[in-house]
């Protein structure tokens, strides 16, 4: 379990000073999914001149579904083409729209062809959104789209070297007759973290289990485990959702989820071939998996919804930012590295949080720190919080790879950064119809998506939305 918030962003100090002379940069805004187009809305609101590099064929990042999969299921062949979306084809969003749009901009219903009305809509929703968003703001004029990153490396004089090319999908291109080099005085990096797996390979014997392996990063559709009896690893919303997708065609499936209570182990209730399971013991290559809670099962496909690793692949400081244990380090306030900032600085990298609205205000205080609008504490203040924060995560026994799940304290964390930039803090509406979306998730999470009754929650952020509506 993360630390008390109290160990982690301890008290709040005052606002920061506002700086006198505001400064225009240009920046390099590096990915063009809900990130990094909200970063370039702040940061052109602040008067920055910018430039997006957008990998794929439109923005949208990881919001824009495609039905291929990669080569290797489990994601684990450098050689393999990857592919940069982990949607499957039915997924919901498992927070109300209301909660999930910035705050001038809601994300509310739109009448149109293909559009979809639920309040818990589908991802091509989300993507309209999002599509819509660039639109309203002008955003595309300012993004190059199929064009790759290839390196973000410090220059002469503290500037950012950015060599990009054209994109072919391949990220294991080694020619680069048609790269260009361009400076910039600063490099955000929105770039996502939902493409590079994660899996669980220290379990014994599954390197070399014969059986067929995938990671949800490659699910799309159900049919192609019709009859077939399948352990799924994983416990989290996109578990929950695939292993519920595969039962629909499914002969058996097995979910493996390590923090069940004992009491919950045995069959779904409402389900005639879903069984949960306590952690995987061993597994055989005769096709046989082996449950710690003594089950055993002859299993044709293992699915890992087991998370996905930070890469930044084009990122070369000299040392100053590292993955270790997928935690990004060392950051301020898990946004800028003490020794670069603030022309290096990172967006969307806690999980387990609201996502577009944290980008907002994450970015506005980038945006304002770059244009000498907002002052940033010391190299040394922010290495010693930083450090604190560590040790607390530290002596509380929570591994490096939970340094970002932000899922104890995320609107303390929102709203401090409010406090740095000066401006009002998450709506209470906003933190009560998430707890109430969390709680009936729990309750009931076959049906929370289209059974609700926070109807005074939705009117008080209609209130709210009418503000910037009209």
């Amino acid at each position: 379990m993360p630390p008390p918030i109290n160990s982690i962003l301890r008290q709040p100090p005052p606002p920061l000073p506002l700086m006198s002379s505001l400064t225009t940069r240009h920046v390099a805004v590096i990915g063009a999914g809900a990130a990094g187009l909200i970063a370039a809305r702040e940061l052109r609101r602040e008067g920055h001149h910018v430039v997006v590099f957008e990998l794929g064929e439109q923005v949208g990042g990881t919001w824009v579904y495609t039905p291929e999969s990669e080569s290797d299921p489990l994601g684990v062949d450098p050689k393999r083409r990857v592919v940069h979306s982990s949607l499957y084809d039915s997924l919901r969003t498992n927070l109300p729209r209301e909660c999930m749009g910035v705050r001038d901009y809601p994300f509310e219903r739109r009448e149109g062809k293909d559009r979809d009305p639920r309040r818990f809509p589908g991802h091509r929703e989300v993507l309209m959104y999002l599509q819509d968003f660039a639109a309203d703001f002008g955003i595309g004029e300012v993004v190059r789209l199929q064009t790759e990153v290839v390196i973000a490396g410090l220059g002469e004089e503290g500037k950012w070297r950015v060599r990009s090319r054209p994109s072919n999908h391949n990220r294991m291109r080694s020619d680069d007759c048609d790269c260009v080099d361009e400076i910039y005085d600063a490099v955000v990096v929105c770039n996502g973290h939902y493409v590079q797996p994660r899996i669980a390979d220290n379990i014994p014997g599954i390197t070399a289990w014969r059986g067929k392996q995938m990671h949800s990063h490659n699910y799309r559709t159900p049919e192609p485990f019709q009859d077939q009896v399948i352990v799924l690893i994983g416990g989290a919303a996109s578990a929950v959702d695939i292993s519920r997708d595969i039962a629909t065609v499914a002969k058996e499936v097995h979910i493996v989820d390590r923090s069940l209570n004992e009491n919950a182990i045995g069959k779904l209730p409402g389900h005639d071939n879903m069984w949960l399971h306590s952690m995987i013991d061993s597994v055989h290559q005769d096709g046989r998996v082996i449950f710690k809670d003594g089950d055993t099962v002859g299993a044709e496909i293992i699915v890992h919804c087991t998370g996905y690793k930070y890469d930044f692949p084009f990122l070369e400081t000299n040392g100053e930012v590292s993955v270790d244990e997928n935690r990004v380090g060392p950051l301020y306030k898990h946004v800028f590295p003490p020794a670069l900032a603030p022309w290096l600085s990172f967006v969307g990298l806690p999980w387990k949080v609201v996502p577009f609205p944290m980008f907002e205000l994450q970015t506005k205080w980038i945006a304002g720190a770059l244009s000498n609008r907002l002052a940033l504490p010391s190299k040394e203040e922010m290495t010693q919080d930083t450090e604190a924060f560590y040790s607390s995560l530290e002596a509380s026994g929570t591994p490096k790879r939970y340094t970002h799940n932000m899922a104890n304290y995320q609107w303390d964390y929102d709203n401090w950064i409010a406090d740095q930039c000066g401006i009002p803090g998450i709506e209470e509406w906003r933190v009560e119809m998430y707890k109430f979306a969390s709680k009936n998730k729990r309750l009931r999470p076959e049906s929370y998506r289209d059974e609700w009754d926070d109807d005074e929650l939705v009117l008080e952020a209609q209130r709210d939305f009418s503000k910037y509506l009209n």
